[in-house]
This record gives structure tokens, C-alpha cells and sequence, in this order.
């Protein structure tokens, strides 16, 4: 039944995934980009935590909090450089 259910939510995650990657291609200005790209991070995060239900370890949960903690400051990064150009001051 677990199997049924994360094939499922994997497959909802995937057109999820494929959605953001439109967003991520033809979106309007940047700023959509990003957000598009930071969607496709809580998306892998999904697929990453749907691993770890589905293989009963918690070796995948530790890298999907890595994976959220890389993302937070990837998004925070571009923000920044759309802002004000550049990174670090």
C-alpha cells in the first residue's frame, strides 16, 4: 500500500516538477525565474523525502534538510544580485 501511494505522490511531484521547468524556461522576467527555481528545489526536496518513506531510512531525510538549507541561501543569493548586482559587498 506504501508503495501505491508514494508512486502516486512521485508522480504528482513530477508534473509538478515539469510545470516549474515551463516557468523556469518562458517565464517573464527573472524574478518568476527564481521563484521557479526555488519551487524546484521544494520539489526535489519532495522527491528526496518520498525516497526516504519509500527505502524506511533516515539517510535521505538529513540530505533533504541539506538540500532546503542549500536552497534558502542559493534563493537568498539571486535575490540579492537582482537587487543590487552583485553578492558580497
Amino acid at each position: 500500500m506504501i508503495v501505491i501511494a508514494c508512486s502516486i505522490a512521485a508522480v504528482a511531484i513530477c508534473i509538478a516538477m515539469a510545470m516549474t521547468l515551463w516557468r523556469l524556461a518562458f517565464g517573464p522576467d527573472s524574478a518568476d525565474r527564481i521563484l521557479a527555481l526555488d519551487t524546484l528545489v521544494v520539489n526535489v526536496i519532495g522527491l528526496v523525502v518520498l525516497a526516504g518513506i519509500l527505502y524506511g531510512t533516515a539517510m535521505y531525510f538529513e540530505a533533504a534538510l541539506l538540500l532546503a538549507m542549500v536552497g534558502f541561501v542559493t534563493t537568498v543569493a539571486f535575490c540579492k544580485f537582482l537587487l543590487r548586482g552583485n553578492v558580497i559587498e
